[in-house]
């Protein structure tokens, strides 16, 4: 029974570094799903067939293919309602950027800083506490249509 004692915050610990990265890979999949779609979007609508080149913002036709790819990668939608819920908690319409790859592919990239539940960090015994956030990139990059 002492041996269990011992035993159980470490397993307890595991049990919760475990959880923890299986929730970090699932809101990974998510961004990465996220970034697909949008991809596809402005992949599907950038090419401008008139001017033979990739065109994300046009003034003349009042086209913004940025800010509804944004919003498909962040709301799943290209327009935004008032009860419209982000893919990921915490993500924002900021994280994601929208470019041209080169002159045929276009790229959307979400940079997303993931929280463990324990916080932000693990105090230190010397030194500054150990920071826990990590950076999840997803990016894609897909021929515009």
């Amino acid at each position: 029974m002492v041996e269990f004692a011992i035993a159980l915050p470490l397993l307890l610990l595991m049990l919760l570094a475990i959880g923890e990265f299986g929730r970090m890979l699932y809101q990974y999949n998510s961004l990465l799903q996220a970034s697909r779609d949008a991809g596809r979007y402005v992949a599907g609508k950038a090419w401008d067939r008139t001017l033979g080149k990739i065109v994300l913002v046009d003034q003349q036709q009042d086209k913004d293919l940025v800010s509804e790819a944004r919003n498909i990668a962040v709301y799943g939608i290209p327009g935004v309602t008032d009860d419209s819920q982000p893919v990921v908690a915490g993500l924002e319409t900021g994280d994601v950027s929208v470019t041209e790859f080169d002159a045929e592919h276009v790229q959307v990239s979400i940079t997303f800083a993931f929280q463990p539940l324990l916080g932000d960090g693990i105090p230190a015994l010397v030194g500054d506490e150990i920071d826990l956030n990590l950076n999840l990139v997803a990016t894609t990059v897909m021929r515009a249509l």
